[in-house]
């Protein structure tokens, strides 16, 4: 039976040290820990799986279909059939967030407060125009990662 698993690559976040009450704090954070705090607050991941099941069955239909008929015809398996499937999410994720189409599902608290504000940490001044929500750095967007097996 194939599972399928939607994840981030645990990467850390860069963040400039700040001064506090006179002492110098880095950042720690990582891709791993925002998802966490993603999925609970606003549930981002299983919003996306719900919204796009289907289309993600039809992926894995579509791919398993082909390899199937590969082999029918005497071609040697496709060992990165189910990477590619992940790659076809991982696509259909960034669109999501880059469509804002988690932002008219009725999320509380979506569109996120910094995202209508234009909190953006990628420049100097550390605000912009208002964005998608969930893409300030767009580490967390990059990382996001679909695999099954």
């Amino acid at each position: 039976m194939a599972v399928l698993h939607l994840g981030v690559v645990n990467i850390p976040y860069a963040q400039r040290p700040t001064t506090r009450a006179k002492k110098t704090v880095s950042g720690t954070q990582t891709t791993g820990d925002v998802a966490e705090i993603l999925e609970a607050k606003y549930g981002v991941m299983a919003t996306f799986f719900d919204a796009h099941k289907t289309d993600i069955a039809r992926s894995l239909e579509d791919k398993m279909s082909g390899e199937l008929e590969n082999l029918l015809m005497g071609k040697r398996p496709n060992s990165n059939a189910l990477a590619a499937i992940g790659g076809d999410i991982q696509k259909m994720f960034a669109d999501f967030l880059d469509m804002r189409e988690i932002e008219s599902m009725g999320v509380a608290g979506v569109p996120t407060q910094a995202a209508l504000m234009g909190v953006n940490h990628r420049l100097k001044s550390g605000r912009g125009s208002p964005r998608p929500s969930f893409i300030d750095t767009g580490l967390y967007q990059a990382s996001f990662r679909a695999w099954v097996d």
